[in-house]
Parts: structure tokens; C-alpha cells; sequence
């Protein structure tokens, strides 16, 4: 998002307006990369991180281009919000609950391993009850025996759902604790619980009986009763939520929705009467979108005129003239952005996209420094490996130039191609130097990857 910079993380890397999407390789949907975004995740996340025994550092909050509301922890300490549990939320206060939630699966469940546990035991139950069933077809009892199979199968289920609905409740209980320790009202929390509940009302056919211990989760009725009693016991149930949080919240919001919905719908959502500096953002990103980077522009001028040394908005005013084929007139606010927002990696990677695409050679130095520190502090973005090969290729470094391009192919998932741009690199680097061993970690793990994909 690169709301000020989304990048979509799919197989190529192209560049949005503030919004920056980049290719994400390990997941079906795209990773919304956005600064201004990730920040507000990290602030909010940082005290609850903290209850959970985490380092604020260390877990990492990942938005994807996904309408569904859900949320949910996969490897390690990282959270995954789809962009839809964004747009259907009304307060920071929900996200806090949502993510409080997902904490509580890292901190009582980070367990894939107990989850493993979960399925192998349910398996066990399945494989049981095939050997049985089919010891009774053997004998000539076939319909005991396709009966012995199918309740296996249902107590296997039963089994792993029961583990689910345990961990969800468990989750739950350290979700009220996080948000005590933070300070923070559970009203947000039971809100969004209200959302969902109404969900499951138009997803299930009135007709429906939806039986309890056949979901993964328990109903949310249910969790909701549970968690209203545990948060309304709490001494911040009815502390006044932080107004510049909410602000700050509010903003992100309508750039998600500037980005991702049809302008139809941003512009019925904001009218041109809403003056509000929400609805500038989203008709700024809506007007870029759609084509027409005069009009997205006159609402960027309004929201500098609001606050003129806003990085988001100096780094959006850059990417929209930048993405207009005028890089050079795109540095000035970038390079202002870079200072104001402290050199935040994603905005400085862009301030580096408009220096390499000015195709100047007095600005290849100053693109090599401001990338190499962005991905110093943040490895993890393909354009900016990207853009530092090409600087290094025109410098006249080989070698390095084919250690960005093995880090770029790295992170879009082609371990071909990365072991093959390592190797390259490693042929022209002095052994033992710190890029040596760089290209010699990527190229060990990208054979490492590349052998277990012929396995598959």
C-alpha cells in the first residue's frame, strides 16, 4: 500500500501510487506493503507485544489484499490482517482486539507444533478406523465395516476440532489480558465480535442448524458472552480511546480503501462535499488509480496544505509524479519525505526508485546510499534489490550487482535463479568478506529450495 508506498508482492514488482505493492511469493494473496500502515501496526502492537512476553521488534503485523474479514498467526511471530477486517473495522480499538487475539495464539498456542500434536492424533483415530473397517469388508461385513470407517473419520474430525476450539478460547482469555496490561478498552474487542456475529447471520441459511462441535471456532455468541464479562471487569472498560490513534487509524483506512476499492465506490463513500482530510487521502489514491494524476494531485496539495511536512503525504506527492514519468520533480518531496519520516526504508526505497529512473549518472551515488540503507533496515523489498542491481551494473559491480539480483529472486520465490545470480557473485566477491558470505547463505538455501521443489 505503499499508502504511501503499496507494493504488490506478486511476480513483479511494480510500483502504485503512496501505496507500493510488492510480489509476495509465499502467499496466495498479495502482501500490502505500506509505511505509514506498518508503523501504526508496530505503536499499537509494541505494549501488547510486551503483556505477551514478545518483543515489540520481533512480531511482525503483515497486511493482505484480501476482503474477508480474518486474521490470523502462521510462521513464527508474524500476524497476518486481511485488508477486509481493516475496512470493516470502525475504530483502532477493534484492530487493537483483533490483533490482542492473535497474540494469544503466539504466546499460548505459537504451537504449530501442538497443532501437529492435534492432527496426528485425529490421524491415528482415521488410520484406526480404516484398518478395522477394513478388516470387517475383509470378512464380509461390508456395511460394518464402511461404518466403522466413517465414524473413524468423524471422531478424527471431532478430535482436531475440539483441539481448535480450545486454542480459540485460549486465545481469547490472553487477548483480555494483553489489552489490560495495555491499558486499552476491550469495547473495541467486543465490537468487532458483534461484526462478526452478524456475519455468521447472513452467511447461515435461516434453516440451518450449525452444529457447535462440528467448527473450528466456538460460535461466536458464545465467545462473545464469555469475553464481554471477562473485559467489562476491567478497570480501562470505559477508558476514553486515544483520539490521535483514532485519527491516525482513520487515515490508513480511507488510503486502504482509495487503493483497493473501484472508484466508484471510494467516491460514493467520500464525497467530493467530504472535505475531511480521510477523504482527500482516498480520492487522492482513487483519482491516481483511475488515471487522472491532476485531480489525484489537487488532493494531495489539500493535504499539504493541512500539514505540509506530513511524510505520507510528501512521499504520496512523490509517487504520483514519479508514476506520471516525471522523476525528477518527484525527488524534491521524496528526498523531504526520507528526513521527516527519519529514513524509513520503504519511503527512502522510493526516493531511490525516482533517482534510478531519472536514468541520470549524478544520481547513482546518491541512489546507492539511500538504498543500501533501506534494505539494511528492511531486506525484505524486491524492488530495491532490484533498482541496487541496476546501480551496481552501471557502476561497473558485477559481482555485486548479481548478489542484489540473487536477493531479488530469493524473496519472489525462483530459487533457480538465486542460487544461479549467487554463485555468480561469489565467482567476483574476496571470500570471507560479508557479501561472500551473504551469496554463499543465499546460494546453500536457494539449492536447499530448489531440491526440495523437484521433490514435490
Amino acid at each position: 500500500m505503499m499508502f504511501g508506498h503499496f507494493r504488490s508482492l506478486r511476480l513483479a514488482c511494480t510500483a502504485f501510487v503512496s501505496l507500493a505493492f510488492v510480489a509476495e511469493p509465499v502467499l496466495a494473496q498479495s502482501v500490502l506493503r505500506d509505511a505509514e500502515t506498518e508503523q501504526f501496526f508496530s505503536d499499537i502492537t509494541a505494549p501488547m507485544a510486551v503483556s505477551a512476553g514478545l518483543s515489540p521488534n520481533a512480531v511482525k503485523l503483515v497486511l493482505i489484499n484480501d476482503p474477508e474479514i480474518n486474521a490470523f498467526v502462521a510462521v513464527g511471530q508474524a500476524i497476518f490482517i486481511n485488508s477486509g477486517t481493516i475496512e470493516h473495522a470502525d475504530t483502532a480499538n477493534e484492530v487493537a482486539g483483533v490483533i490482542a487475539h492473535e497474540l494469544g495464539h503466539i504466546e499460548t498456542g505459537g504451537s504449530a507444533l501442538t497443532a501437529q500434536d492435534a492432527a496426528k492424533a485425529a490421524t491415528r483415530v482415521t488410520l484406526l478406523s480404516l484398518l478395522l473397517g477394513a478388516a470387517a469388508i475383509a470378512a464380509g461385513a461390508g456395511e460394518a465395516g464402511m461404518a466403522a470407517m466413517m465414524a473413524g473419520q468423524s471422531a478424527a474430525e471431532g478430535k482436531f476440532l475440539a483441539f481448535s476450539r480450545a486454542v480459540e478460547g485460549a486465545a481469547d482469555a490472553s487477548a483480555v489480558r494483553h489489552l489490560n496490561d495495555s491499558h486499552y478498552s476491550g469495547k473495541g474487542m467486543v465490537s468487532f465480535f458483534e461484526k462478526l456475529k452478524r456475519e455468521e447471520y447472513r452467511l447461515t441459511p435461516s434453516f440451518t442448524h450449525v452444529d457447535p462441535f462440528a467448527v473450528d471456532h466456538p460460535m461466536t455468541e458464545d465467545r462473545l458472552l464469555a469475553l464481554r464479562a471477562d473485559l467489562e471487569k476491567s478497570p480501562y472498560w470505559n477508558t476514553v480511546p486515544d483520539p490521535a490513534q483514532q485519527a491516525r487509524f482513520l487515515r490508513i483506512k480511507a488510503k486502504l480503501i482509495g487503493y483497493l476499492e473501484e472508484p466508484r465506490i471510494v467516491m460514493n463513500k467520500y464525497p467530493v462535499s467530504d472535505q475531511s482530510l480521510p477523504a482527500h487521502y482516498a480520492r487522492a489514491y482513487a483519482w491516481h488509480r483511475s488515471g487522472y494524476p491532476d485531480r489525484a494531485m489537487q488532493e494531495v496539495d489539500a493535504l499539504t496544505a493541512m500539514a505540509p511536512q506530513d511524510p505520507y503525504f510528501l512521499e504520496l506527492k512523490g509517487q504520483i509524479l514519479l508514476e506520471s514519468g516525471k522523476p525528477a520533480l518527484a525527488i524534491p518531496p521524496l528526498r523531504e519525505a526520507v528526513v521527516q519520516s527519519r529514513s524509513t526504508p520503504l519511503i527512502a526505497s522510493l526516493l531511490g526508485d525516482a533517482l534510478v529512473a531519472t536514468d541520470d549518472p549524478a544520481n547513482l551515488k546518491e541512489a546507492e546510499h539511500v538504498l543500501k540503507v533501506a534494505v539494511q533496515r528492511d531486506n525484505e523489498n524486491p524492488q530495491a534489490w532490484y533498482n541496487l542491481g541496476l546501480i551496481y551494473t552501471k557502476l561497473g559491480d558485477e559481482p555485486r550487482a548479481y548478489l542484489a539480483s540473487a536477493e531479488k529472486w530469493s524473496l519472489e520465490g525462483n530459487p533457480r535463479l538465486a542460487m544461479a545470480n549467487a554463485e555468480n557473485a561469489m565467482h567476483g566477491i574476496p571470500v570471507g568478506t560479508p557479501d561472500y558470505l551473504r551469496a554463499q547463505d543465499l546460494a546453500l538455501t536457494a539449492r536447499d529450495e530448489a531440491q526440495k521443489k523437484k521433490r514435490r
